[in-house]
């Protein structure tokens, strides 16, 4: 009967080891979402590198004209040689996790927030058929025409079984895959935006560039979106940064 017992005992044992085994670091679920404590834990370490630096930020150096929102990118080095973060978040991108942690508003007021990579491992497999498309083709995979400039994809060109999507990071709907006359790929945020002008009180006004609304109340940052403003009561894209 005891050689029962432990017999079970290390089956049991083993199936846990088993377990860790089956789930790296990217899949276990305090990586899986950006929890609050993990954000105030980086904005402090954010505001204590400033406080040491005079006022400086803990980035890294990207092009000037990268968007926005993909501009910022929190450098933990800087913040682990200051001392002003213990370790690494477990669901950063740098440990094993979905998000990788940026700054908006850096010269005015350094905020956290997160993008979430899954969206950008879905923008490069797309990319990776459009290249393959324009290799064959003197023409780009342009579906049907959103507005002036921007177009859906021909997901059938593509060879592609439906309209590509990403899992939108708000409200967990599908949202398109958009493209401009020049074949750079964006995320259509209509959706999410909608909910938030209907959802949320704000102030703001047509030529505002509105995807703010979405870092206002959520710790997500609309990654490789174009710029919005609101008319008549719904989004609408902006062109061209105001």
């Amino acid at each position: 009967m005891k050689a029962s017992y432990i017999k079970i005992a290390v089956l049991a044992f083993s199936f846990v080891l088993l377990a860790g085994c089956l789930y790296p670091d990217s899949e276990r679920v305090e990586n899986q979402v950006p929890h609050a404590t993990q954000l105030e834990t980086v904005q402090s370490a954010v505001n204590t590198y400033q406080e040491q630096t005079d006022g400086l930020v803990p980035i890294r150096t990207k092009p000037s004209d990268t968007p926005i929102f993909e501009k910022y990118l929190i450098d933990f080095n800087l913040l682990k040689e200051h001392n002003a973060i213990a370790e690494i978040p477990g669901n950063a991108f740098e440990n094993g996790g979905y998000y990788q942690y940026i700054l908006i508003n850096p010269e005015v007021d350094p905020t956290v927030k997160v993008i979430d990579l899954r969206i950008t491992e879905a923008i490069r497999s797309v990319n990776i058929r459009m290249n393959t498309f324009r290799d064959e083709h003197t023409y780009p995979a342009f579906g049907e025409k959103v507005e002036d400039g921007i177009y859906l994809i021909d997901h059938e060109k593509l060879k592609l079984d439906e309209p590509p999507t990403v899992v939108s990071p708000y409200s967990q709907e599908n949202l398109p895959i958009i493209m401009d006359v020049e074949g750079n790929l964006y995320v259509d945020y209509r959706i999410d935006l909608q909910q938030a002008l209907d959802e949320y009180d704000h102030d703001y006004e047509e030529g505002d560039d509105i995807r703010y609304l979405l870092t206002d109340h959520t710790p997500f940052a609309p990654a490789y979106s174009l710029p919005y403003t609101v008319k008549d009561g719904e989004p609408v894209l902006m062109m061209e940064e105001e």
